[in-house]
């Protein structure tokens, strides 16, 4: 593939990320008016509660768009190619002015991040697909996830590769995954067999959690295929694959990521594939359940706005590492740089071995050793990884359902400081004392001080599973 180029930065793309929620995550994100962010068509009830409801009760459309996205000249006898859209669907009519403006917006963000490694491309005669995602946060808090495959259209001779990009307000990668599958498997035939597919995924409803839908299809010589698409039936993890973290990263060296992340600092991942960076960033910000990253979160960052890493905020980008040299001569606050690469830090800030008190680590580290590489499913694998944090955060915040005090009125009070002071360990106290100046707690108290009555969501289970272990080895001693 030919050197890229750089194109004309688009000051509207500049701050459109400001937050990554998950579904399934406890807390929602405070939803302030965010300057320059990218706004959307409310496709969500505007109640984080109801959103959360019906994202896990099912019944919503699959899909907002299907876009196809080409590289075309930018000019006739120029040697540089520029990312268009050559399809949409649906076609959407009879929109009122500001529904149409937020169209457009959405429409101009799309093939940024369907070629975010530059405009120079050429001609290829060979070229490996690849499945990526990004996430458009709106300016309500919501999201809209794109699930991408990037493939070499059927044919002889040397073309260009071009983008089929799902638009969605769903978080379901696995399941995203497998309906790219059947578009790359008509594309290879005809264009004119995938959007009868797409078609009658639109007419069906988004499956509950363990449940699951039909979708029709003809493909001629096959006659009509039946595709089946099953949600699990823990749909906390549906968006996120952490055998890619581990394959890439040690142990050792996730929990230090895991512990920048918690205090919120700046994040650079670096990997040649997109892939690679989409799926391992999504697995980062999934570890801090039920915890939400609420900075600036780009999982594959468009060339144009490499100087997002200049930024003195909290972010966590990946980079692409055609990009590396480019950006290392940017002016950059103190960052964690990882490179998925080879599976070591370029930089750091020589301190993410002691954010997490020793015996943590040492707990942390016995639980994530237990997967196996060869003979663990998707869904064993996350719930080992899974379980090492979330017992991280049993012990560190279990009790602060404890510290909600009520006095008559719907809201409740949180005690911060009781709350802190309560646990006897000293060195988590402190560990404590630092996360709790995060925005992500912030939030996570805002909301839980705002709940009518306490949620009992899987973390909350796994709080009086903890007590419920260590009342059993009180007795016993």
């Amino acid at each position: 593939m030919a050197s890229r180029g750089s194109v004309r930065p688009l000051t509207f793309l500049r701050n459109s990320f400001r937050r990554a929620t998950w579904s399934g995550f406890g807390g929602t994100p405070r939803r302030p008016p965010i300057p320059g962010t990218l706004r959307g068509e409310h496709t969500l009830n505007d109640k984080p509660d109801e959103n959360e409801r019906i994202r896990f009760s099912g019944g919503q459309l699959f899909f907002e768009y299907l876009i196809v996205v080409s590289l075309k000249k930018k000019k006739k006898d120029s040697e540089e190619y520029e990312p268009q859209i050559t399809y949409q669907f649906p076609k959407r009519e009879q929109l009122i002015r500001s529904q149409k403006e937020e169209e457009e917006t959405l429409l101009k963000a799309i093939p940024l991040f369907c070629f975010p490694d530059g405009n120079n491309w050429a001609p290829l005669t060979e070229y490996n697909s690849e499945t990526f995602s990004f996430v458009l946060t709106n300016i309500d808090g919501s999201r809209r996830f794109g699930y991408c495959r990037r493939l070499l259209p059927h044919g002889s001779g040397a073309r260009l590769p071009e983008v089929y990009c799902i638009i969605s307000c769903l978080g379901c990668f696995a399941m995203f995954e497998k309906i790219l599958d059947e578009v790359e498997k008509r594309r290879q035939k005809s264009t004119a067999l995938i959007y009868p597919f797409m078609q009658g995924l639109r007419e069906a409803q988004f499956p509950a959690p363990g449940k699951s839908v039909q979708v029709k299809s003809f493909i001629p010589e096959h006659g009509t295929e039946i595709i089946e698409l099953t949600r699990p039936l823990d749909s906390r993890l549906e968006h996120v694959d952490f055998r890619p973290l581990l394959k890439h990263l040690s142990e050792e060296k996730i929990i230090k990521v895991f512990a920048s992340a918690l205090l919120e600092r700046r994040i650079i991942f670096l990997a040649e594939e997109l892939s690679i960076l989409s799926q391992c960033i999504h697995a980062v910000a999934a570890l801090l359940y039920p915890f939400t990253w609420q900075h600036t979160y780009i999982p594959v960052l468009p060339e144009v706005m490499i100087e997002t890493v200049c930024s003195p905020t909290p972010f966590m980008v990946g980079v692409q590492k055609i990009f590396e040299e480019r950006f290392q001569d940017l002016p950059m606050e103190e960052v964690l740089i990882i490179d998925l690469c080879n599976g070591k830090f370029t930089a750091d800030m020589s301190d993410e071995g002691s954010i997490i008190p020793p015996k943590l680590q040492d707990e942390m580290l016995e639980m994530l050793k237990n997967w196996n590489k060869k003979s663990e499913s998707l869904e064993e694998v996350n719930n080992i990884v899974t379980e090492a944090f979330i017992c991280f955060f049993v012990r560190t915040v279990g009790h602060y359902t404890q510290y909600l005090k009520r006095n008559g009125t719907k809201m409740a009070q949180f005690q911060e400081k009781p709350f802190r002071k309560s646990l006897s360990s000293r060195s988590i106290r402190r560990c404590l004392k630092k996360f709790m100046t995060t925005q992500m707690f912030s939030v996570f108290v805002e909301e839980a001080e705002k709940r009518p009555v306490a949620q009992k969501g899987y973390f909350e289970q796994k709080v009086i599973e903890y007590r419920e272990m260590k009342k059993k080895d009180k007795d016993k001693s």
